[in-house]
């Protein structure tokens, strides 16, 4: 928690060329850090702080989606409707995925999956996730499934689902290739967040200072998780 952030840049080193001062960048519970000028990526004025604050988790769902082999028209399985599903669904959404079959358990999740283009919400505890995802589909099965619970029950329910050479992307794990982000996935986030192909505001669900982030922030994540997606720490206020 905490590591998603942007800000502005104040004082830069005699070398540093890349950014400048007073550059709004994405990159902490902190009002201020030190970091290689390497590790700031600039934004434009189009995209909010508050918003600039969702890239990095955005990035690591496009990074899943680039990774994967995935192809538009496809249609896709995403086991997870927390941070990263929703960046999922976003981004496949954007590249034209056919069908977007989301497994999620948490009412408030689904919704913002339904929001952000979802085509069908499966309950696992109403039905068997692989046999819709078969249904849904013409008895092929997903071309890709994306897993983003990290969840040993979740995932292994959901490979009968897969269909004839599809692909199963994990992106809790490295040996995938698609855990975290590379840079050009950052880069194109950014670009795609300017343009307004991606609106991940929804996501915010709620705003506190840094001063509330132990009640409202860990306490609230710890003994009411379903109830948040992100919650955004005005440093500032």
């Amino acid at each position: 928690m905490g590591h998603e952030f942007a800000g502005i840049i104040e004082e830069i080193g005699e070398d540093v060329v890349n950014v400048f001062p007073r550059q709004r960048a994405v990159g902490m519970v902190e009002k201020k850090i030190v970091a290689p000028a390497g590790h700031f990526y600039p934004i434009p004025d189009s995209i909010s702080l508050d918003t600039a604050a969702l890239i990095e988790p955005l990035a690591v769902a496009w990074h899943a989606v680039n990774t994967s082999p995935f192809k538009t028209g496809d249609s896709v399985l995403v086991v997870g409707g927390g941070t990263i599903g929703l960046g999922v669904v976003q981004v496949l959404k954007l590249h034209g995925a056919k069908n977007i079959m989301v497994s999620e358990l948490v009412d408030n999740r689904r919704k913002l999956c339904l929001y952000y283009g979802a085509t069908h919400i499966l309950d696992p505890r109403e039905v068997n996730v692989a046999q819709k995802t078969r249904e849904l589909t013409d008895g092929i099965g997903a071309d890709v499934i994306f897993d983003a619970a990290g969840v040993e029950e979740a995932i292994v329910g959901a490979i009968p689902a897969c269909g004839t050479q599809g692909t199963i992307v994990n992106i809790a794990v490295r040996y995938m290739g698609a855990a975290l982000f590379d840079e050009s996935s950052f880069v194109d986030t950014i670009r795609a967040f300017s343009y307004g192909q991606l609106k991940p505001e929804a996501m915010i669900t709620s705003r506190i200072s840094l001063d509330e982030v132990v009640d409202k922030g860990f306490k609230a994540l710890l003994e009411h998780r379903d109830q948040y997606c992100k919650i955004l720490v005005d440093v500032q206020s």
